[in-house]
C-alpha cells in the first residue's frame, strides 16, 4: 500500500511518499501554502498549484500515478482558521489526486505524527509561528498558534519581534548595548540604525517569515555572550512549556499521569531554547516524559495517512523507517507553524 503525507508550511511544502513496509518511495520539496499571504495571486488556488507541482514531483519520481496513493494526508497551514475556507481547501487535494481517499487538517498535526508516531501525547511546534497539539484517546487539542500579531509565544517570529525591539533600545541607549546590536546591523547591512524601519515595514512589509529569519541572529549573539538575547530565548523556551501544560490540562491528563511530550520547529536548534523548555516542563507538577522526535512532520503526516486508512504501520515497518531516517532533521524539522 502507498501513503503520501503533505508537510505543508509558510516558506515550504514537503511531500513524501512511504509503502506499508516503511520504505521511502519518494520525496519533493515545493512552495510554501500559506494561502493567507498569496491571496493575490489566487488564495485556494495557490494551494492547489502547489500540490499540483508537489504530488507530480513525488509521483513521478516513485514512477507512481496518484491513483496508486492509498490514502494521503495532507497538513495545510491556516487549516481550521477560517471556517468558510474550510470547503475549499477539502476540495483542493481531490482536484489534483483525482479520488477523495484523503483527509486535510492543520499542518501542527504532522508534526505531532512525526515527533511521536502518532501515539498519544502532545507535541509543541515552534517555527516562524507556534502552538501545541496533542490527542489523547481519540480527542485531539490544540493550544496557541493565535496569530502573530497577538499570540505565538515562543515562535521565531516572537523572539525576532522582541529582539528588534532590543536594538531599538539599545540604539537609544535605553539598554546597554550588547552583540545583538552589531550583528544585526551586520545582517542587515545598515547605513544607520533607522534604516532597520525601512527594511522591515516597506521593502519586507512586515512579512512575518523574513522577519522569523532574523532568530538564528539572536541565537549567534547570545553565543556571544548577549544577556538580554539569551534571557530571551530563555523566555521562549518557557512559553512553549506553557502551551504543552495548557495542552495536558485540556486532554485530561492527569497530574500522576505521565504525559508523553516531543517537539519539532527550527527555534528548537537553540541550545538554550530546548534547555528551558525541558527546565521549565521539569519543574511543573505534572509528570512529563520528554521523547526526542521520532521522525520528521512529513513522515509523520505519511504515517497518519496510514493510520486514517486503518493500516497503520506495524513494529518492523516503522523500525524500517526509523532505520533509515536522518534523526538531526527530525528534532529540527517543521520550520513553520
Amino acid at each position: 500500500m502507498m501513503f503520501l503525507g503533505v508537510d505543508g508550511g509558510g516558506t515550504k511544502t514537503a511531500f513524501c511518499l512511504i509503502d506499508s513496509t516503511g520504505t521511502v518511495r519518494a520525496r519533493a520539496l515545493g512552495d510554501g501554502a500559506y494561502y493567507f499571504a498569496d491571496q493575490a495571486a489566487g488564495g485556494v488556488d495557490h494551494v492547489v498549484r502547489v500540490l499540483e507541482r508537489g504530488i507530480g514531483a513525488v509521483t513521478g519520481a516513485a514512477g507512481l500515478t496518484p491513483a496508486d496513493i492509498d490514502h494521503a494526508f495532507l497538513g495545510l497551514p491556516g487549516y481550521g482558521e477560517v471556517p468558510g475556507d474550510l470547503a475549499a481547501l477539502d476540495a483542493a487535494p481531490g482536484l489534483v489526486l483525482g479520488h477523495r481517499r484523503y483527509t486535510c487538517d492543520n499542518d501542527m498535526i504532522c508534526g505531532w505524527a512525526g515527533s511521536l508516531g502518532a501515539v498519544d501525547g502532545i507535541n509543541v511546534i515552534s517555527g516562524t509561528g507556534s502552538m501545541a497539539y496533542g490527542e489523547r484517546r481519540g480527542r485531539g487539542v490544540r493550544t496557541g498558534g493565535w496569530s502573530e500579531l497577538f499570540s505565538d509565544e515562543g515562535s521565531a517570529y516572537w523572539i525576532a519581534a522582541r529582539a528588534l525591539n532590543l536594538f531599538s533600545r539599545m540604539s537609544d541607549g535605553r539598554l546597554p548595548e550588547g552583540p545583538l546590536a552589531d550583528l544585526l546591523r551586520r545582517h542587515l547591512a545598515l547605513t544607520a540604525d533607522l534604516e532597520v524601519i525601512d527594511i522591515v515595514l516597506n521593502r519586507w512589509q512586515g512579512h512575518r517569515s523574513e522577519i522569523a529569519a532574523l532568530t538564528p541572529v539572536v541565537v549567534e549573539a547570545a553565543g556571544a555572550g548577549d544577556g538580554a538575547a539569551a534571557a530571551l530565548l530563555t523566555e521562549a523556551g518557557g512559553e512553549l512549556a506553557l502551551l504543552v501544560d495548557s495542552a495536558r490540562r485540556r486532554l485530561g491528563f492527569s497530574r500522576d499521569e505521565t504525559t508523553p511530550v516531543s517537539y519539532s520547529g527550527g527555534v528548537f536548534r537553540s541550545a538554550l531554547v530546548r534547555d528551558a523548555f525541558t527546565a521549565a516542563l521539569g519543574n511543573g507538577a505534572a509528570a512529563y516524559e520528554l521523547r526526542h522526535p521520532l521522525f520528521e512532520p512529513v513522515v509523520g503526516a505519511a504515517l497518519y495517512a496510514a493510520k486514517l486508512a486503518g493500516t497503520p504501520l506495524g513494529t518492523e515497518a516503522l523500525a524500517a523507517l526509523r532505520a533509515a531516517s536522518d534523526p538531526t532533521t527530525a528534532e529540527v524539522g517543521h520550520d513553520d507553524a
